[in-house]
């Protein structure tokens, strides 16, 4: 029986992963507290306000992420009792409380000063209820949860005859006790966790930010094109969308 080996959550979207035993699920929205703050690219005040509050004008440029700016993987945010903090390996840089908006400003210009990729102006937009998914600007795959195969990576690894780390994907829900790639079977059809039911919804495309080694800026491999090359797609796991509120943890078993 497959079963749950880790547990992430993203705090920023499109940046660093965090850790977790254990996720609240949130029907129609997905993990609680997973992207509910991004920092904006390239956005003015005006249209920052916007992004902030309307998610279908939301689109991946207009916000950091590590495929338009590959530096921040060297980094890392920690998301607890609302309070941010931003590392560099295991040291502090900054911590701001989320409740006090003008600690806001201090966090984006600690980024600008830290990393010279980064212009003015920049702006840090916080939305628990419409969080910054990656697929939010889809109305195909609104929010999501993503779910994947540890197998499908040890046997991808296996055919490229190097490790290919696991965080490169940067998935909320890893499985083990599983066939390689047996959950590109489960899309259409409806899986359970703990009582928790979610729908399968679609393949996760990969993009360039998977060609990162972990927390480095180095890009050490063309992965998608690699994943293209071998089975003919350029996937890896599967979005869920959560169906039920409710909880799961490591070790839970996977039912389809």
């Amino acid at each position: 029986m497959p079963f749950i080996s880790k547990l992430f959550f993203s705090p920023v979207k499109s940046l660093s992963f965090q850790s977790t035993t254990k996720c609240e699920i949130v029907k129609n929205i997905g993990i609680k507290h997973d992207r509910v703050i991004a920092f904006t690219r390239n956005a003015d005040l005006e249209f920052s306000t916007v992004l902030k509050k309307d998610s279908s004008s939301r689109n991946h440029k207009d916000f950091l992420s590590l495929k338009n700016t590959p530096s921040l993987n060297k980094y890392s945010f920690y998301l607890k009792n609302n309070k941010l903090t931003l590392f560099s390996n295991k040291t502090e840089i900054i911590q701001i409380d989320l409740d006090n908006t003008n600690e806001h400003d201090l966090l984006c210009q600690k980024l600008i000063d830290v990393e010279e990729t980064i212009k003015e102006p920049t702006y840090l937009l916080q939305n628990k209820e419409f969080p910054f998914f990656d697929t939010t600007h889809s109305k195909e795959t609104h929010n999501t949860i993503s779910l994947i195969n540890m197998n499908s990576i040890k046997d991808l690894s296996s055919k490229l005859g190097s490790e290919i780390e696991y965080q490169r994907f940067r998935g909320n829900i890893y499985i083990d006790n599983i066939d390689p790639w047996k959950e590109r079977d489960w899309i259409g059809r409806t899986l359970k966790i703990n009582d928790v039911e979610f729908a399968v919804d679609t393949h996760i495309p990969r993009c360039i930010a998977t060609n990162l080694k972990p927390k480095t800026d180095i890009s050490t491999i063309n992965l998608p094109l690699e994943i293209k090359k071998i089975y003919n797609h350029s996937d890896m796991g599967v979005y869920l969308k959560a169906k039920r509120n409710g909880i799961i943890q490591e070790n839970d078993e996977v039912f389809i």
